[in-house]
């Protein structure tokens, strides 16, 4: 079971997500204005859905302000399917989108996996030269300074760093991350590559290198 919180204008949409996760045993929490959402209200929330198209205060928006105050997987829900739609989401601190409309089964699927993802058991640590890896709390150190990534550009990150040297390809880690058939291409993992290479810049060079033609290693 987890908490779900649902913040979407449109109360139809509301009510169909919360009846379709309530039968997954979730607690789900609705929210007709991102203008209604604190803080607080986020604590202890285990997955945040999303709508980007809202009037007063959009999910791009809220997510911007709000992303480093949320320590949990936000999914966008979007009838925008342009490319950079998708790409501001993933930009601001989202970790994957579903498309309007959707299928229930999808949307039960999509979230028990994204939740799984977040109870998973773990070991305790990883340390490959500069970079420590708490597994338990999802976090990347680098020269004793947290580097502050969204939960899929940190699992990004474990899993090309716990493979160093070898080559995945764009489709490969869709796969490995999401563990599921994902309305997310490949463009939404260049995005995630690109944001934490910029996270890096700040402390040192980024070792996620581009293997042109074939896709990214550990170096």
């Amino acid at each position: 079971m987890a908490n779900i919180l649902v913040i979407d204008d449109d109360i139809a949409i509301c009510k169909l997500i919360e009846t379709a996760l309530k039968r997954d045993g979730h607690f789900v929490i609705t929210k007709n204005s991102a203008t209604e959402v604190t803080v607080n209200d986020c604590k202890h929330t285990d997955l945040i859905l999303l709508d980007i198209m809202m009037p007063q205060l959009d999910g791009i928006t809220f997510c911007r302000e709000y992303r480093n105050m949320i320590d949990c997987p936000i999914l966008f829900l979007t009838a925008k399917t342009m490319e950079h739609d998708v790409i501001d989401g993933l930009s601001v601190g989202g970790d994957d989108y579903i498309k309007k409309p959707f299928s229930v089964s999808e949307l039960r699927a999509r979230v028990n996996a994204h939740i799984r993802r977040e109870h998973r058991d773990r070991h305790q640590s990883f340390i490959l030269n500069d970079c420590v890896f708490d597994l338990s709390e999802k976090t990347l150190t680098i020269k004793n300074k947290l580097i502050c990534l969204t939960k899929s550009e940190y699992e990004i990150c474990e899993l090309l760093a716990r493979n160093k040297g070898q080559i995945f390809s764009l489709e490969t880690i869709l796969e490995k991350i999401f563990g599921f058939h994902s309305e997310s291409d490949i463009s939404s993992i260049r995005v995630h590559i690109k944001n934490i290479r910029s996270k890096f810049s700040e402390i040192m060079d980024c070792p996620i290198e581009t293997v042109w033609g074939v896709g990214y290693k550990w170096k």
